[in-house]
C-alpha cells in the first residue's frame, strides 16, 4: 500500500523570536460542502487524538499503481455522498431528503494546500463529467466490469473511494495525498454546531425539488437550510454549474463564520464542533492526529482571503453533450484543464492579475452574418443623435444582477416611429456597461408600446440582468436565438437603470478568493 505524503512543518517566519507559543487557528479545508477544522495551537495532542478516534476509515490507496508524481503541497480529494442513514424522519420531510440514495458522489472537490501553508485552492469537479473507467470489479455487486464510459460520480457507485481516487488522478494528473468523505448528516451537524452560516443572494432563489426559497438579501441558515442551498440545481438553466458556484460561496461563508465566531480559539468549543462533524466523516488511514497537528502548524494565520475557488474549464460553451446510455454529460476543455492542474501540481495560485474576460457559456459570440440574418429587421440604424437616456453610468452602484453587463451581447432595435430612439437606447445600455453592437436597427413590425427583451432560454440569467436595466420591459423567450440578446425599444422607454454584477473571478482560471464570496 502506498503511503500518502505527510505535510512538513513550516519554520517560524523571520523576526519571530523564541517565547511562549501563541494560540493559533487554522481553517483547514472543506469536505464536500463543509469545512474540516483541524486544530488550534492551544489544543493539546490528547484532544486531537480523541477526535481521531471518531473518524471512519477507508483504504482508497490499496494496490494502486502508476500514480502521478507527487508535486508540491498537499492534495485532498473531498467528496460528498448522498448518505442519509442518520437523518430523522422530521428532517427528511422538512428539508425534502426523501427518496433512495444513489450511493454515489453528490459533490467532488480537489483541495490543494500550498507548501508554505498560506493558501488553499478548491477546484470543483462536475459530477456529470464524462470519463471512462478501466476494467474493475464492482464494489457493491462483485461483478467484473469491462472498460466503459460513465459520469464521474458513478466511479464511487461502482468502485467506492479507491476507484474514485484513481479516476480523479487519471483525469487530473494530480496525486491525491488524502481522502475525506462526508454525508448529509455530517454537513448539517457541522453547520448547526457553528450556529448557522450567513448566505447572501442578489436575486430570488427557488427550487421546488429541494424546497429552497430565498428572497434577495442575507439569510442565516441552519444545517438543513444550508443543505437545501448547496443541493439545489433546478434554480435556472445553469443547473449543476450554478450549483457548484453556490457550493463554493457556501464554503467561503462557512470559513468566514468559523474564523470570525471565535470557535477556533476556544479549545472546548473547537472540540465540540469538530467531534460533531467527524462523527460522520470517513478518511484514509494516513490522515490522523499527527496530520491534524502538522496541518495546524503549517497553516497558521489562514483566513477566508487565503482560500480560492474555481471549477474545471469545460469544453465548448459548457452546456454539455448527450452521450448514448449516459444522458447529459460535460466534457473538460483539454488544454485549459491541463494548465489548471499543472498549476495545482506546481503549487501556484489560481488567482492572478485581471485579464480580458474569456467568453463562456453566457458570452459566446455570433458572427456578423448570423446577427444580421436571425432577426426580421431592416438593415441600417435609427438616425439622429439624442441623449443617452441613462439614469446612471458605469460608476454608479446600481442594482445587483447575476451576470456582468459587459458579458452580455445586445442588439438594439427601434420599435417605434421616434427617430433616433434605437441609438439612444444603445448608447444608454453601452454607458451602463452592456456589450451592445453599437449598430442599432429598425424593427419591421408595428409600433411597440412596451419594450421587449428577447432571449434564447439558455441565456435566461443574462436576460434577467438586462431586463433589470430596462424597468417595465417584457421578457420573451425565443428558442435557438443564440447568445445575442435583442431589445426592441417601445414607446414606454424612459431610461436605462444602472446595474452591476458581483465581484468577477480573476486570472486565467476564473478563480475567486473566499473574502470576495462572503456577504459584505
Amino acid at each position: 500500500m502506498s503511503t500518502p505524503p505527510r505535510t512538513t512543518r513550516r519554520p517560524a517566519p523571520p523576526g519571530r523570536g523564541p517565547g511562549p507559543r501563541r494560540r493559533r487557528w487554522g481553517m483547514r479545508t472543506a469536505t464536500t460542502l463543509s469545512v474540516l477544522v483541524l486544530g488550534a495551537g492551544g489544543i493539546g495532542h490528547a484532544v486531537v487524538t480523541s477526535l481521531d478516534t471518531g473518524i471512519g476509515r477507508v483504504d482508497p490507496f490499496k494496490d494502486m499503481k502508476n500514480r502521478p508524481n507527487a508535486g508540491r503541497g498537499l492534495n485532498l480529494l473531498l467528496v460528498g455522498t448522498d448518505g442519509r442513514d442518520k437523518i430523522t424522519e422530521e428532517e427528511r420531510q422538512k428539508y425534502r431528503l426523501g427518496g433512495a440514495p444513489c450511493h454515489c458522489t453528490d459533490t467532488v472537490m480537489l483541495v490543494h494546500l500550498s507548501e508554505d501553508g498560506r493558501r488553499a485552492s478548491v477546484v470543483s469537479l462536475p459530477r456529470d463529467s464524462y470519463t471512462e473507467l478501466p476494467e474493475h470489479t464492482d464494489a457493491t455487486t462483485g461483478k467484473r466490469h469491462a472498460p466503459h464510459p460513465v459520469k464521474l460520480n458513478a466511479a464511487y457507485a461502482e468502485g467506492g473511494p479507491r476507484l474514485t481516487v484513481s479516476t480523479v488522478e487519471r483525469m487530473t494528473g494530480v496525486k491525491i495525498s488524502h481522502y475525506l468523505e462526508v454525508d448529509f448528516t455530517a454537513f448539517m451537524k457541522t453547520v448547526d454546531a457553528l450556529g448557522g452560516v450567513d448566505i447572501c443572494t442578489p436575486r430570488p432563489l427557488k427550487d421546488a425539488y429541494t424546497g429552497l426559497d430565498l428572497t434577495p438579501g442575507t439569510h442565516r441558515m441552519n444545517g438543513g437550510e444550508a443543505l437545501q442551498y448547496v443541493r439545489s440545481r433546478h434554480i435556472d438553466s445553469a443547473a449543476d454549474l450554478g450549483r457548484m458556484q453556490r457550493q463554493q460561496r457556501f464554503l467561503a461563508a462557512l470559513i468566514h463564520r468559523a474564523t470570525s465566531s471565535g470557535v477556533l480559539l476556544n479549545p472546548v468549543r473547537f472540540k465540540e464542533v469538530t467531534a460533531t462533524m467527524l462523527d460522520s466523516v470517513r478518511a484514509d488511514a494516513g490522515f490522523g492526529a499527527r496530520q491534524l497537528l502538522d496541518l495546524n502548524e503549517a497553516m497558521r494565520g489562514f483566513s477566508p482571503a487565503s482560500s480560492e475557488f474555481t471549477s474545471v474549464p469545460l469544453a465548448g460553451d459548457g452546456t454539455g453533450v448527450t452521450v448514448k446510455g449516459l444522458g447529459s454529460t460535460v466534457k473538460w476543455d483539454p488544454e485549459k484543464s491541463r494548465r489548471l492542474f499543472r498549476a495545482v501540481r506546481d503549487d501556484k495560485p489560481l488567482t492572478g492579475p485581471e485579464k480580458a474576460p474569456e467568453k463562456g457559456r453566457e458570452t459566446a459570440s455570433e458572427t456578423a452574418s448570423e446577427k444580421a440574418s436571425d432577426h426580421p429587421a431592416k438593415s441600417g440604424g435609427s438616425g439622429g443623435s439624442g441623449g443617452s437616456g441613462a439614469s446612471g453610468g458605469k460608476g454608479e452602484p446600481g442594482r445587483l444582477v447575476d451576470v456582468n453587463p459587459r458579458e452580455i451581447r445586445v442588439q438594439v432595435y427601434n420599435g417605434t416611429a421616434t427617430d433616433g430612439l434605437g441609438k439612444q437606447v444603445d448608447d444608454a445600455l453601452h454607458a451602463t456597461g452592456f456589450n451592445t453592437t453599437r449598430a442599432p436597427l429598425t424593427s419591421d413590425g408595428p409600433d411597440a408600446h412596451r419594450t421587449v427583451v428577447m432571449y434564447d432560454p439558455r441565456w435566461d440569467r443574462s436576460a434577467k440582468s438586462l431586463a433589470a436595466a430596462l424597468p417595465g420591459s417584457e421578457l420573451r423567450a425565443v428558442k435557438q436565438q443564440g447568445a445575442t440578446l435583442k431589445v426592441v425599444a417601445g414607446t414606454d422607454y424612459k431610461a436605462v437603470a444602472p446595474v452591476r454584477a458581483e465581484e468577477t473571478p480573476k486570472g486565467e482560471f476564473g478563480a475567486t478568493t473566499g473574502d470576495q464570496a462572503v456577504c459584505a
